[in-house]
């Protein structure tokens, strides 16, 4: 039995085989309803190369993978239901610091990264904009 993947995994696959439109693909994950795992009421994330990554899946199969490994025990994971937009336009923004979208990280071969630069995040909060560095600190 073949898996149907969502819309945006569709679109990351193609981004991935070096084709399709990288617009299209933002396009699509601001469309798209993300389930971010929630941890001590607030949105579960990673820093990697001084980046703060909201970790996002598109579909239960694929946040089932990555609670394997960062779940406790047989304890469920709890989630929460977004849209692509609203993390990337209301909360990305509210982060103290640079901040992306990281989707479907613990998919072999299906991950993509959302970085905090123009045409992803707000203007005001991307990187290399000039305006994100205002107001942010230095050297965390």
């Amino acid at each position: 039995m073949q898996r149907t993947r969502t819309a945006l995994a569709e679109r990351i696959a193609e981004r991935r085989r070096g084709v399709g439109d990288p617009r299209a693909l933002v396009g699509e994950m601001r469309r798209s309803v993300l389930l971010v795992p929630t941890v001590g009421g607030g949105l579960w994330s990673a820093r990697s190369g001084g980046v703060r990554w909201i970790c996002g899946f598109t579909d239960e199969a694929a946040l089932a993978r990555f609670a394997l490994v960062h779940a406790s025990g047989d304890q469920p994971m709890d989630y929460a239901a977004l849209l692509g937009a609203r993390i990337v336009d209301e909360i990305v923004p509210s982060l103290d610091e640079h901040a992306g979208l990281a989707v479907d990280i613990a998919t072999e071969d299906g991950s993509m990264f959302f970085p905090p630069v123009v045409g992803v995040v707000p203007d005001r909060v991307a990187v290399g904009s000039g305006k994100a560095e205002e107001g942010r600190g230095h050297g965390r």
